[in-house]
């Protein structure tokens, strides 16, 4: 009998001792946004996370992983209750983006770096006028299936799905939808991605990436200020989002001056390009890697099945979301997981980690979770953010995916291209994706 406790004893020791070995491992790559280092693969992740969620499913850390914003320390949150409580608790665990934003602006915050606030309200009100849910079905979704089955069509036998068609396809959206082209298709995807590198993907204050950043984020304003200009000067008729906003500030809505609908569409189109992009490209190399689920996919693709198609892209992109972790700097000092044998006391600075992909990947949440399943209810997803700082446009996502990978997964004899050139290549947004197929 004690024997058997000792050994128990060794063997949780030994459990804890390899996750802590794995936090010490898994922390830094997770703010490098470096997709080619040591934890690379998500699956990696998801095995180092399943580990602390099993020993030590919260873990507060003296030591300061995120230097890109003011903290004291860093925890690492796993199990999906305690991530739903953090991203719950908006008003202590706040978002940290404001600093980063401001600077992108050149002075004014965006909704997404303030917390719950008047400002907060009216600007995510504002922009709920002017991009409009019933605009998915109506506007968005045939124009993005126009547009990519355009670009695929076009290709040879072999198309690079990031450089020729993720990246471009959003890009093309905002010039149509947004009404803001930006002096080149190549300026809009390199601005956009510089930007969300530096806000949402740089936690370790790399100094070439905030420069790369703000850089970007001077010259987009300059353009937005002078489309602006040019939409007073010269009134068109066109029904897409500029104009809506100038529809609203002619009616004297607060916060729709030139300089706040400025601000708005920066902090749109940050989040649309490189997001549709990256989700996209990633979610179909997990398909490839699937040979079952390729067939599923390219199944409901050919036979127009836009809700099984989404059902296979939606758990594709499960297993590999865009980040591992959503983060939060406690404002105030905090416990989680109150009247648990998990229970920690979170330090008001330190900066939590709220793990979205070990949450969808909790035994306890969610049913099966290591099984491809497209009949998933969506609560088993947190692919977008949780609570109010879930991402704007998470459902715009969701519809626009699947359109843009449809044409592709169309295509007969679908494979990788042979080499290095049929993985994912770019980091921490993928820059190309060599597919072959069969034409004709």
């Amino acid at each position: 009998m004690i024997g058997a406790l000792v050994s128990g004893l060794r063997i949780r020791l030994a459990m804890a001792w390899a996750a802590l070995v794995a936090v010490a491992v898994l922390a830094p790559r997770l703010v490098s946004g470096d997709r080619v280092a040591t934890l690379a693969a998500s699956e990696n992740q998801r095995h180092v996370f399943a580990l602390l969620r099993a020993v030590l499913p919260n873990i507060v850390l003296g030591r300061r992983f995120v230097m890109a914003y003011d903290n004291t320390g860093t925890a690492i949150v796993t199990r999906h209750t305690d991530v739903t409580e953090v991203l719950e608790r908006e008003a202590d665990f706040a978002v940290v983006y404001e600093p980063k934003m401001r600077a992108i602006t050149g002075g004014e915050n965006f909704f997404l770096g303030m917390q719950d606030s008047p400002a907060y309200t009216r600007d995510v009100s504002n922009m709920r006028l002017v991009v409009r849910r019933d605009d998915v079905p109506d506007i968005l979704v045939p124009l993005v299936a126009r547009l990519s089955s355009e670009i695929v069509a076009a290709a040879p036998g072999r198309i690079d799905v990031a450089a020729e068609l993720t990246r471009r396809v959003p890009a093309r959206l905002v010039a149509a939808y947004f009404g803001t082209p930006g002096p080149s298709e190549g300026a809009m995807i390199d601005w956009t991605t510089r930007m969300f590198w530096y806000l949402f993907v740089d936690l370790a204050g790399v100094e070439s990436i905030r420069e790369g950043g703000l850089n970007a984020a001077a010259a987009m304003r300059a353009y937005l200020d002078s489309a602006i200009a040019e939409r007073h000067a010269h009134p068109t008729e066109a029904d897409d989002v500029l104009n809506r906003c100038l529809v609203l500030q002619r009616a004297g809505t607060p916060g729709m001056d030139d300089l706040g609908i400025r601000n708005n569409l920066i902090g749109l189109l940050i989040g649309l390009v490189p997001t549709l992009s990256k989700a996209s490209v990633q979610a179909l190399a997990v398909l490839l890697d699937r040979p079952e689920a390729l067939a599923g996919a390219q199944a409901a693709a050919r036979a127009n099945d836009d809700a099984g198609l989404t059902a296979f892209v939606m758990e594709a992109f499960r297993f590999d979301p865009i980040n591992p972790v959503i983060y939060r700097r406690a404002a105030r000092d905090s416990e989680i997981a109150r009247g648990t044998l998990r229970a920690r006391q979170i330090p008001k600075g330190t900066m939590v980690l709220a793990s979205n992909l070990s949450a969808m990947f909790d035994p306890l949440a969610v049913a099966a979770p290591d099984a491809f399943r497209t009949d998933r209810p969506a609560r088993d997803y947190m692919l977008w953010g949780y609570g109010m700082h879930a991402c704007f446009g998470g459902h715009i996502n969701r519809a626009l995916m699947p359109q843009m990978l449809k044409p592709v997964l169309k295509l007969k004899g679908l494979r990788r291209a042979a080499g290095a050139a049929g993985r994912v290549q770019g980091s921490p947004f993928p820059e190309n994706l060599v597919l072959d197929f069969d034409r004709g």
